[in-house]
Parts: structure tokens; C-alpha cells; sequence
């Protein structure tokens, strides 16, 4: 495989992402309705879609890492840090009714409400980047556990790991075409 570097890669990315847009749009997900469908526990469309590409993902990086295309790059799970992005994400997805991904394909397919948050998206990046040396010295250290992997953390195989979660994600499928299927 060659390298891809420079222009082809900047094609190659906005390719990509137009792509993912363009699949976002057709599987419902960049819609603020279906979003909030997920929260209500009225329509798991997104948790679906979610949970396959998370899988899918996975198995294609593990593939490409093998193959030498890729190295995995880890970071440290900083616990406190992890928490409390992850709070102020779901928290801000729950009020925005978009996560970043989708606010940019709804942002595409034209909405406005969508870009006024992702504006709010921007000065969140912001303060993060001016007050990030605070972040470092206070709650970057707290709970820090190092580079992990779950693999070597639970002693098993990545490729267990995915057939695993493949296996539960296929059973938690099932449950909930169950479940649309008895409800009116």
C-alpha cells in the first residue's frame, strides 16, 4: 500500500467525510428527531448504528494494525478526566440533540439550529484549549492509571474481545426488533 500524504490525503479525508455525512443522512442519524428518539428509549436507530460501527471500526483498525497499515497510538486513561468529558458530552448532546459527527451532516443537510450549536461547539473548544495547562497540573493526574489496553487488562485476545461484543451487540439487536415488534 502506499503512503497517502499531503493534497491526496486532504482529498481522500474530505471524500471520506462527505461519505460518512451522506450515510449519516440515510440511516436517520443526522436527524434531531431520531437523536432524541434514542433519548426518550422510543427509537434505538442511533444506538444501532453506533454499536455497528463501533465493531466494525474496531476490527478494521485491529486488521490494519496487524497488516502493518496502522499503529495503534494509546493514551492514558486519565479516569477523572475521562468522566468528566464524558458528563459534559452527553450532557451537551442531550441538550444540543446532536453529538459532533451528526451536528456536521445535519449542518450540511442545512440546518440552522444545528450550526448555531456547533458554534457553541467551538468556544467549548476553546475554553478547553486556553484553560488546558489548569486541566493538565489539576485533573489530568487525578486517577490516571497509564496506557491500558483491554485486551491485556481482562487477558484475552483482541479478536475475542470483538467477537464478544459483535455477539452481544447482534443479542441486543434482536431484543429490540423484539420489543418494536409488540409495540402498537
Amino acid at each position: 500500500m502506499l503512503p497517502v500524504t499531503g493534497t491526496s490525503l486532504l482529498v481522500l479525508a474530505v471524500v471520506f467525510g462527505a461519505a460518512f455525512g451522506f450515510l449519516l443522512h440515510r440511516g436517520r442519524v443526522a436527524d434531531y428527531n431520531t437523536i432524541i428518539g434514542q433519548f426518550l428509549l422510543k427509537d434505538f436507530t442511533v444506538l444501532k448504528i453506533m454499536l455497528t460501527a463501533i465493531i466494525v471500526g474496531g476490527v478494521g483498525v485491529f486488521v490494519l494494525v496487524q497488516l502493518g497499515y496502522a499503529k495503534f497510538h494509546i493514551k492514558p486513561a486519565d479516569m477523572l478526566a475521562i468522566s468528566l468529558g464524558a458528563a459534559l458530552f452527553g450532557i451537551g448532546m442531550v441538550l444540543y440533540g446532536y453529538c459532533p459527527g451528526t451536528a456536521l451532516a445535519a449542518i450540511g443537510g442545512g440546518s440552522l439550529h444545528a450550526l448555531i450549536g456547533a458554534a457553541g461547539m467551538l468556544v467549548g473548544g476553546i475554553a478547553y484549549a486556553l484553560s488546558f495547562d489548569w486541566v493538565k497540573a489539576n485533573i489530568l493526574p487525578v486517577g490516571a492509571m497509564g496506557k491500558m489496553q483491554l485486551p491485556a487488562l481482562l487477558g484475552v485476545s483482541a479478536p475475542v474481545i470483538f467477537a464478544g461484543l459483535a455477539a452481544i451487540a447482534v443479542g441486543f439487536f434482536v431484543l429490540l426488533e423484539r420489543g418494536a415488534a409488540r409495540r402498537p
